[in-house]
């Protein structure tokens, strides 16, 4: 008599860096594995899900909460922070984010932009395949980081590029970013393989679309600017004397712009927004600065945000509406507001060279 053999149990194909593995089979019953893409992750700073009370308070306190953002001690920030700045804050910011919110899709311009963003990544970089995933997540807020890179890592991404949309690193940006990016890492037991993206400031490819931008701005217009601002998000001086290297990158970029454009320091000059609180933040100050130039005699400026990948609450409100109206109150005539790069196709020029830039060897 004949004995046959055992017949193996039935076994499911395990998708690997290069798709499915010819050879490789896992016997019946072995959970699904998934593996082998490659993910890209944006980030910016965050939204408000809603311009109501209770919906800018959520933000206001995942963003004033982070020791990044705030690094006096606890002990006497969150006093101040829950005492008076959570209770009257939220209504004056909702009434700023009001004039600037996208009806139409009830969020908020960084929200529409991030997300029309990551869509234009991935058509221009194609799938490769099948393997290649790009998604966008916001700091604070949703989607959150950690949300979007469990989903990735679900895909079967096991690479995954994040890419922390600020030219200029700060401690108060780019670094809280990958943070959370790495806290997220503890809770996973098959952690993936991560980048994340290095300070772009000094980029011929973004330098040269910033100027770009500028130009073709100008060309818009029915006035010719005296006076160009490139004006950042500003830091308390406190942070720049511990070593941040921020206000260095924002001046490099500015001078490289003037290079570019063949415009000298009083054509082109570096201004700081957006100060909080009663430290000394940098300077010189935006708004004190258009403020100064009008009471100059100086008729026609523009303004523009080379460190914001995309327009928010600080450009749209705080530049184009606020900048303008304190040119105008003091004698100047003409304001102009440079939009962002945004996702216009200098913007995502930018965008898709850095990213395949550091997608180097994965793809």
């Amino acid at each position: 008599m004949t004995v046959q053999p055992p017949r193996p149990p039935a076994e499911e194909p395990v998708t690997g860096l290069a798709g499915e593995y010819r050879n490789v089979r896992l016997p019946q019953g072995h959970p699904v594995v998934k593996s082998g893409k490659v993910g890209v992750l944006l980030v910016n700073l965050g939204t408000p899900d809603g311009t109501d009370y209770w919906s800018m308070r959520r933000y206001l306190r995942e963003f004033l909460s982070d020791k990044r953002v705030i690094e006096w001690p606890r002990a006497i920030w969150y006093p101040i922070l829950y005492g008076i700045v959570l209770m009257t804050r939220p209504g004056k910011s909702g009434k700023a984010y009001e004039e600037i919110w996208n009806k139409e899709k009830n969020e908020s311009p960084l929200r529409t932009i991030t997300r029309n963003q990551s869509d234009r990544l991935s058509e221009m970089l194609g799938d490769d395949g099948g393997r290649l995933k790009v998604d966008w997540a916001m700091r604070y807020g949703q989607p959150s980081i950690p949300d979007r890179l469990k989903a990735l890592k679900d895909e079967g991404c096991d690479r995954i590029l994040v890419f922390p949309l600020y030219p200029q690193y700060a401690a108060a940006t780019t670094a809280t970013v990958n943070d959370v990016v790495c806290r997220t890492l503890l809770d996973m037991r098959w952690q993936p393989a991560i980048r994340t993206v290095p300070p772009y400031h000094d980029d011929p490819v973004y330098v040269k679309a910033l100027a770009k931008s500028v130009e073709q701005h100008v060309e818009s217009l029915d006035f010719t600017p005296d006076v160009v601002l490139t004006s950042y998000h500003g830091i308390p001086q406190s942070y720049f004397k511990r070593g941040d290297p921020y206000h260095c990158h924002c001046m490099k970029t500015t001078r490289l712009m003037r290079n570019v454009l063949g415009w000298d320091e009083d054509k082109l000059r570096v201004t700081f927004q957006s100060r909080f609180g009663p430290e000394e933040w940098l300077q010189p100050y935006t708004d004190k600065t258009v403020e100064q130039l009008a009471k100059d005699g100086v008729k026609n400026i523009a303004v523009m945000n080379p460190g914001f990948v995309a327009d928010c609450l600080e450009t749209l409100e705080e530049i184009a509406g606020e900048a303008a109206e304190i040119f105008e109150e003091n004698g100047g005539e003409n304001f102009s507001h440079i939009p962002c790069l945004n996702e216009s196709d200098l913007g995502m020029e930018v965008i898709e060279h850095v990213v395949r830039r550091e997608l180097g060897g994965w793809i």
